[in-house]
């Protein structure tokens, strides 16, 4: 699992334009890590928000050469995307019952620009949820 080598390190992570109330100093940077686990075999994504803390294990399955991202967050909630990652993008995308999710991102050396969206009717239209930003510290 060689093309999301490029995420690894340590960062900055800017929650900003937010479709929902957040609480005053959200817009401060928090910090993010990006490690390497398991000899290379995941690569684990843990940072701050205003609602806590969160972890994302991105993985690989070499039998399909599809990647996939398991979320989860300090209020108790796990959620598993599939996810896409090359030529400068990322991408993650679930389409569980209770409704779909996903986050579109630019990939540079020193910055990760991505939003995340909402989908109440099974995908036919999106709304930004809120724009997220890593900036390498």
């Amino acid at each position: 699992m060689q093309a999301p080598d490029v995420l690894v390190g340590e960062w900055q992570t800017t929650l900003t334009d937010a479709s929902f109330d957040l609480p005053p100093d959200s817009d401060e940077p928090t910090d993010t890590t990006i490690s390497w686990v398991a000899r290379e075999a995941f690569v684990l994504v843990e940072w701050s928000s205003p609602g806590g803390g969160n972890t994302l294990c991105l993985g690989h399955s070499s039998s399909t050469q599809a990647y996939w991202a398991l979320y989860h967050d300090e209020r108790g909630v796990d959620r598993l995307f599939s996810m896409t990652f090359g030529d400068g993008t990322w991408s993650l995308l679930r389409q569980d019952p209770d409704f779909h999710q996903r986050f579109l991102a630019t990939v540079a050396p020193d910055r990760i620009s991505g939003r995340w969206e909402a989908s109440e009717d099974q995908g036919e239209t999106w709304r930004k949820d809120f724009d997220l930003t890593f900036t390498r510290g």
